[in-house]
C-alpha cells in the first residue's frame, strides 16, 4: 500500500491540481457555482491517501491561463499523470482518484436543469483524461 510519506511534494501537488484543475474546468464551461462548490466538496470528502493529498492544506495548486483551452491544455495532462502516477505505486488507489474525481464532475455537473453542451462536453474530455 502506498503512503503520502511514498509520494514526493511534487507527486501530491499533480494529484491536487489534476482534481482541483477537473472541479474547475467545470467551471469554466459553466457550471452554475452552487454545483462546483459540491464538486469541491466531494473532493475534500474523499477517503484513503487520495483524500489525504486533496484535503491537505497546500499552495501547490497552479491552474495557469486566462481561458478554459489554456486550463485544459494544463489540467487534463495532469489527470493522465496523476492516474498514471498512482497506478504505478498502487491500482486501488489510481482506482480511488479516478472514482473521486468522477464523483466530483458529477457532483459539479448535477443541477435542477440539463447541464449546458459546453458543461457536458467538458465533463467527457475530463472522463477520457482519466481513461
Amino acid at each position: 500500500m502506498i503512503t503520502t510519506a511514498s509520494l514526493t511534494d511534487q507527486d501530491k501537488a499533480t494529484l491536487r491540481t489534476a482534481a482541483y484543475g477537473a472541479v474547475s474546468l467545470i467551471a469554466a464551461a459553466g457550471a452554475p457555482h452552487k454545483a462546483v462548490s459540491q464538486g469541491t466538496t466531494a473532493l475534500t470528502s474523499a477517503t484513503g491517501l487520495v483524500g489525504h493529498v486533496l484535503s491537505a492544506k497546500s499552495r501547490d495548486i497552479h491552474l495557469p491561463g486566462k481561458t478554459v483551452a489554456e486550463f485544459a491544455d494544463h489540467v487534463l495532462p495532469a489527470l493522465t499523470a496523476a492516474v498514471e502516477l498512482l497506478d504505478a505505486h498502487d491500482p486501488a488507489e489510481a482506482d480511488n482518484f479516478r472514482d473521486t474525481v468522477l464523483v466530483a464532475v458529477q457532483a459539479a455537473t448535477h443541477t435542477k436543469k440539463d447541464p449546458t453542451p459546453a458543461v457536458t462536453a467538458m465533463a467527457a474530455k475530463i472522463t477520457a483524461a482519466l481513461a
